[in-house]
């Protein structure tokens, strides 16, 4: 993990991936209360707001699965955890393998983390930029934390660098294996004569 010298404004619009995430493709598996796992995106300057929280529910793992908008770069992740023995202590990061299970998340991950308890959100985790370029979908597997019965997370930031999908459309062609005159009209009169003699 790296700590950040840089100013609050700079790291805002460093940490805005969350913008572009596609939230109804976004799932976390054993969230306590459904729907609370998508709250963690969000701004960077609300990064330290702790009414937002996801909190596991049967035992410590989380998992999140989510679509982009479009392509991406992933360079860093931030983790606020709850504090304490909450916190997250191991992050596996899944590059588009997206919608993932527990099961499926007991393969080998892209990219492991071993994570610090970061209430204040200035140690970030860089990926491997060659490892997460063209990234349209991320699984974050949040498998164990410091020794609670329930992991909680604040917040998540990502840093990366985006760029508009590309629209791939359907194409329709008609080829002729063999050109009929009647389909290509011209001025030209037909001279050949077929007769019979």
């Amino acid at each position: 993990a790296v700590v950040s010298t840089q100013s609050t404004g700079e790291r805002g619009r460093e940490f805005s991936l969350y913008t572009r995430i596609d939230l109804n493709t976004l799932t976390c598996l054993n969230e306590s209360t459904e729907g609370t796992g998508a709250g963690v995106f969000k701004p960077w300057e609300e990064r330290s707001d702790r009414t937002k929280l996801v909190e596991s529910d049967a035992d410590e793992e989380l998992l999140f699965n989510f679509s982009f908008t479009g392509s991406v770069k992933l360079k860093g992740i931030i983790v606020i955890g709850g504090g304490e023995d909450s916190s997250p202590a191991h992050l596996k990061v899944f590059k588009n393998s997206s919608p993932m299970t527990f099961d499926d998340a007991g393969r080998c991950a892209d990219q492991e983390f071993d994570l610090q308890d970061d209430k204040d959100g200035v140690l970030e985790y860089q990926t491997r930029v060659a490892k997460f370029n063209n990234c349209e979908s991320l699984t974050l597997y949040f498998d164990r934390n410091f020794g609670a019965d329930e992991t909680r997370i604040y917040y998540i930031g990502l840093r990366g660098e985006f760029s508009e999908a590309q629209k791939r459309g359907v194409v329709l062609c008609n080829y002729e294996s063999a050109p009929q005159l009647k389909d290509h009209k011209t001025d030209t009169k037909d001279y050949n004569f077929h007769g019979v003699s």
